[in-house]
């Protein structure tokens, strides 16, 4: 028999020399060193200008420690948005930003302090905070390192950082704003304080873990009522901070609730419970009660008890007022609330409406001062031990025949510093607020030496300082009272003009915004821009005088936040005040003051006055954090959000959906996944999730990521290696296309229509599902497995393959393009691969160009069915495979009941088979007919297995 010719080598088998084999580990430090050699985010920002911007502001990272998962999603969501606006041909920055301030990096300077066995408080404050900003620029250095090793493009070489002189002086810049329009007041309340740090908290910097505390009921000797027979009653609280018993200034009830007076028969004892609530007094105390008297709440107004430790006199031995309390329910305790104005905000509120105020009995540290009558010295307050049922506090209260029940058994959710892990304590302290719902307007500069206290009501704060003048001058309120809306009215309004992504985040933050406090703006720290302001000794009013103002932002311009503490003052002051009569404020701002305040000194000092950022992107903690922050900061200096819309997106759990944590070791490092695999794989795991709820990542999850990239790397091989030798003198136009050509192209357009609003709607999850699908789906198990074929086969001139390759060239730029937001270094790999340029970019490029005409709905429609078809052939080919009766689709004959339109040649190229006819029903055979040498398919015209088809011998043999 004579051996048949080997036509291998006259196939057109795809030529490319992009890898299979990713290596994006070792590959994607290259690529980024070649991005920056070439500058391209300057290029970029010199080809852009003057298009439409888009400015994503950056919400600025702690420079604190190696980036974590948390992190890098956040930011790889940032650069997918700003790399998918500058396809759009946008001019899209992105300046990226660190907060400096703060306790996350003074708490870490003060904690190699402790490891020296060294006192903060003795080291020279200028020193300190030196100290606080080379860790703060250690950090930026490598965070920064850390960010661009994700693939994250921006202005590196100039980020914007809260402890720069210009960022700080714009930061008091915005203080002094808040000031001038009477936006701001010294005054007393609760506030949540963290002892261990000795520092007011916001509320973004508090979580809520789970414990066990004392509980106790502590009884009140009724001495004064209306009604004859409560008078010796013992009126029972019940608290799970016994702590502040000690500080107890009178008793709550609701005028609602029905109170009963029990007996106990044994000892004649009576209490005073709320009826609900008399069951599980019993319960905890292990009396055995009897019900004598009923009495309505509201009745037990002008009712007065005596504290338990009354006998200690002094602030023991004023009397304790029943006082009504629209917040005291019967859900656990016994219906009556004990006050302490110090320590509680409806405490504050109730008792300053009575005339009764704080009087600061725990310091700083959460330890009684030690004049205090009862305890005075002891502390601290967080120590279990301190509060335990064994405890001083419990000790003394038994001796006194108040302890009715003690337990350490309760648990509850209870605030803690996000920091330290400690406990914290509400506190009533001397702060600086900005007022939530007080009207203000700006106050014109009024002449020569005139400041807003000179003209203005002073409202002295009703609440003794702690260590008061000699004179005994109390803290006094310096606020100008405007006709405008209040700040939370102009934050609410721009909460409803703001688009919030997804939707329902903005009742979260409306909700927030309804129900918050006044903000308390100051820290008693060292590290952070320090409240500027000159508070008049015997007024107690803030000086605003606009010349005084633009000197102390002058200085702080020209030497920092320090300038403040090395200051001379009177110069400052200038000729028209005197030193000696003002005092100087040394306490810190809120670091939440700082970072709200940064798109005054980035995005409008960077593009112009009155310009505001597109998006904000952050994690949904930000709702209560720098969402809120930025938007209370610019709604009470320019009455408007400083952004028109916001993205919020959820946290990263482990694999298991479980927080991730250093104690648990289930904590996924995003530096080790780049290590090993590669950022591109770690952006794809980002762009794939549904980033607006908690995500999970692990092994398994990121195995999968890894298989979506390789397919999708796998399509690109296979077009740079199919259009090997392409010029677009081959190319054939649309209309004299073959249908699956031209359906081809309609799928494009819809691809494309759908990642535009994707992208419009920030839904990446959407786009990479969508341009993966299409990859996978339509191109490499459709259009690709039909058309190669013809690829290898066709001579080059043949119409069909010149039309095939126009198509694949047309893909080939679209689909580089779309991937390129997602996967920069591999679309920058493959893009160079097919054109070279020592100084372009894949990331220079825009949109395609993809014509929306070749959407055609119709012939969508007719393919959608013949692919119906092909594959109900496919499933009924299978089962011969498997049984070994044919090894491929090509050697069999399919009869199907209709061939979707299609000749019965078409219909079988389609399916890939040796022939097709229409029947009865779907039904498959082996053919008898011989194989081409070449192309391997079954065909009549081949006599015998190896001889060539009439195509093949004519492209040949030429």
């Amino acid at each position: 028999m004579t051996e048949k010719p080997d036509y291998r080598d006259t196939v057109f088998l795809p030529k490319t020399d992009f890898p299979m084999k990713a290596g994006l580990a070792q590959k994607e430090p290259a690529i980024q060193a070649r991005w920056e050699k070439i500058d391209l985010y300057g290029k970029l920002r010199a080809q852009r200008a003057g298009s439409e911007r888009f400015i994503l502001h950056d919400g600025p990272p702690y420079a604190n420690g190696d980036i974590h998962m948390g992190h890098a999603m956040n930011k790889v969501l940032k650069d997918i948005v700003v790399r998918s606006q500058s396809l759009l041909g946008k001019d899209a920055p992105y300046v990226p930003g660190w907060d400096c301030h703060g306790l996350p990096i003074e708490w870490k300077i003060e904690e190699e302090y402790r490891k020296k066995k060294l006192n903060k408080d003795e080291v020279p404050p200028a020193e300190f905070r030196a100290e606080c900003r080379a860790y703060a620029e250690k950090w930026v250095a490598v965070q920064r390192g850390q960010f661009e090793r994700l693939g994250v493009m921006g202005d590196w070489d100039d980020p914007y950082l809260t402890m720069k002189f210009e960022a700080e002086a714009a930061i008091v810049g915005e203080l002094l704003k808040f000031a001038e329009t009477g936006q701001l007041y010294r005054g007393a309340k609760p506030v949540m304080w963290s002892p261990v740090e000795k520092t007011a908290l916001a509320e973004a910097e508090v979580e809520y873990e789970d414990v066990v505390s004392t509980q106790i009921d502590v009884a009140f000797e009724i001495v004064e009522s209306a009604i004859p027979e409560l008078i010796g009653v013992q009126a029972v609280v019940w608290t799970t901070t016994p702590w502040t018993i000690p500080v107890n200034q009178a008793l709550s009830f609701g005028a609602e609730i029905q109170y009963g007076v029990y007996t106990a028969p044994e000892s004649g004892a009576r209490f005073l419970i709320a009826e609900e609530l008399a069951e599980t007094f019993q319960t905890r105390t292990g009396l055995t009660l009897a019900a004598t008297t009923r009495i309505k709440g509201a009745d037990l107004a002008g009712t007065i008890a005596r504290h338990p430790m009354h006998h200690l006199g002094g602030f023991f031995a004023k009397p304790r007022p029943f006082l009504a309390g629209d917040f005291v329910t019967t859900d656990a305790g016994t219906g009556l609330v004990h006050m302490s104005p110090d320590h509680g905000e409806d405490d504050f509120l109730l008792c300053k409406e009575n005339g009764i105020d704080p009087v600061f009995a725990v310091d700083d540290a959460g330890m009684y001062r030690p004049d205090w009558l009862w305890l005075g010295g002891q502390g601290s307050v967080i120590n279990k031990k301190f509060v335990a049922s064994d405890g001083p506090i419990c000790t003394d209260l038994r001796a006194a025949g108040a302890l009715l029940a003690a337990s350490d058994d309760f648990s509850h959710s209870y605030p803690h510093s996000w920091r330290s892990k400690a406990k914290i304590i509400f506190r009533c302290t001397p702060q600086w607020f900005i007022p939530m719902d007080r009207p203000s307007s700006p106050l014109p500069f009024r002449g020569e030496g005139q400041g807003v206290g000179e003209s203005t009501p002073v409202v002295e704060l009703d609440v003794p300082h702690p260590n008061p003048s000699p004179e005994g001058e109390g803290l006094v309120l310096g606020h100008a009272q405007g006709n405008g809306a209040t700040l939370r009215q102009i934050a609410l309004d721009a909460i409803a003009h703001t688009r919030w992504v997804p939707e329902k985040s903005r009742n979260r933050i409306n909700a927030m915004v309804e129900g918050r406090p006044d903000w308390v703006i100051s820290r008693q720290r060292a590290w952070g821009v320090p409240i500027a302001l000159y508070v008049h000794r015997q007024t107690g009013e803030y000086l605003v005088d606009t010349r005084v103002n633009a000197r102390i932002v002058e200085a702080f311009i020209a030497g920092g936040a320090d300038a403040w503490y090395q200051a001379d003052h009177q110069a400052l002051l200038g000729p028209d005040y005197d030193l000696a009569n003002y005092e100087v404020i040394t306490d810190i701002l809120d670091v939440w003051f700082d970072s709200g305040s940064t798109h005054a000194f980035v995005v409008e000092q960077r593009y112009g006055e009155g310009v505001r950022a597109n998006l904000y992107v952050e994690g949904s903690d930000q709702h209560r954090g720098w969402f809120q922050s930025s938007l209370l900061e610019s709604s009470g200096t320019r009455g408007r959000a400083p952004y028109d819309a916001v993205l919020t997106h959820g946290f990263a759990l482990d694999g298991q959906g479980k927080k991730m944590s250093k104690s648990l070791g289930n904590v996924v490092d995003p530096l080790k996944i780049i290590g090993e695999s590669g950022a591109d794989i770690l952006r794809m795991w980002v762009a794939s999730v549904d980033y607006f709820e908690d995500v999970r990542i692990g092994k398994e999850i990121l195995a999968g990521t890894s298989d979506a990239y390789r397919k999708l790397r796998n399509s690109f091989r296979y077009l740079l290696g199919a259009l090997d030798g392409f010029t677009e003198a081959e190319a054939v136009p649309v209309a004299e296309m073959p249908e699956l050509e031209r359906y081809a192209l309609h799928l494009l357009a819809t691809l494309d229509a759908d990642l535009r609003a994707a992208t419009d709607g920030f839904e990446f999850n959407r786009y990479i599902r969508a341009l993966t699908d299409f990859a996978n789906e339509d191109l490499s198990a459709f259009f690709f497995d039909i058309r190669k074929d013809c690829l290898y086969c066709d001579a080059p001139s043949d119409p069909k393959r010149r039309a095939y390759r126009t198509v694949l060239d047309r893909l080939f730029h679209a689909l580089v393009r779309y991937a390129a937001p997602i996967i920069p270094f591999t679309a920058e790999e493959v893009w160079q691969s097919r054109f070279p340029d020592e100084d372009g970019s894949v990331h220079m490029l825009v949109w395609p160009e993809v014509d929306a005409g070749w959407a055609d709905p119709a012939l969508g429609a007719k393919w959608q069915s013949v692919r119906a078809r092909r594959e109900s052939v496919t499933e009924a080919i299978e089962p011969l495979r498997r049984d070994k009766v044919v090894r491929s689709s090509l050697e069999a004959e399919v009869i199907v009941p209709d061939l979707a339109g299609l000749s019965a040649e078409d219909f079988a190229e389609i399916c890939i088979v040796a022939s097709a006819t229409a029947g009865d029903a779907v039904s498959v055979e082996r053919t008898e007919k011989a194989k081409c040498g070449r192309c391997w398919r079954h065909l009549p015209e081949v006599t015998e297995d190896g001889d060539l088809c009439g195509r093949c011998e004519t492209v040949v043999n030429g």
